[in-house]
């Protein structure tokens, strides 16, 4: 796989069409994961050039006795089973996006949607960072390299440096880490390019 920019993607969501380009050569299936309500629907939203598929239902009162909606408690659908999307990249690489649920009820689901997958791009909300641990153990057990994106919230805080927050989730120092903005589709790529490169960097027996 060749390294890529953000500057050279073509961001313009949905307007690829629904085939691949005649230039597609790596074909990468990547997860987009985290804990319930930290962004993985919004993120492969902004970034995908054909309709993503996305699997939401209304929350209920029945399923807000087993969701944890503290820093949350603004939203009202949930992912069930996947979100899909896709987007190419220079070099012919295109990325398959498949987006988790967050929620442990969804646990089974979990190791069927990894399955091929390369990577996986773990969301972590910086208002509640320890809802990210159990999301972590399982890309962690599976073997699958990962970056971390910290999605940016309005009332997320500030004061915390790189250093605490990487000492916070105990990454690797290879671990890249990064900050997005999963609204904006520049922020997104900027994330999914780190996570790319990572792959790309690893040693080949570690591939």
């Amino acid at each position: 796989m060749a390294s890529a920019t953000s500057s050279t993607v073509d961001t313009t969501v949905g307007g690829g069409g629904i085939h691949l380009p005649d230039t597609a050569r790596d074909l990468v299936k990547i997860l987009v994961t985290g804990p319930f309500g930290v962004g993985k629907t919004t993120l492969i939203g902004s970034v995908s050039e054909i309709r993503p598929l996305h699997t939401e239902e209304q929350l209920t009162e029945a399923s807000a006795q087993v969701d944890d909606l503290a820093g949350v408690r603004d939203k009202s659908t949930t992912t069930v089973a996947i979100d899909f999307g896709r987007i190419s990249l220079p070099g012919g690489i295109v990325l398959y996006l498949f987006g988790t649920p967050g929620q442990e009820r969804f646990r089974s689901l979990w190791d069927d949607i990894a399955h091929g997958a390369l990577g996986a791009l773990v969301l972590v909300d910086a208002r509640r960072i320890d809802a990210s641990f159990d999301v972590l153990g399982l890309v962690e057990e599976s073997g699958l390299p990962y970056a971390v994106a910290f999605n940016t919230f309005p009332d997320a805080p500030r004061h915390h440096t790189r250093e605490q927050l990487r000492a916070a989730l105990d990454l690797e120092p290879t671990t890249p880490m990064v900050t997005c903005d999963a609204r904006e589709a520049d922020s997104s790529i900027d994330s999914l390019l780190a996570l790319v490169q990572h792959l790309i960097d690893r040693p080949a027996e570690h591939r």
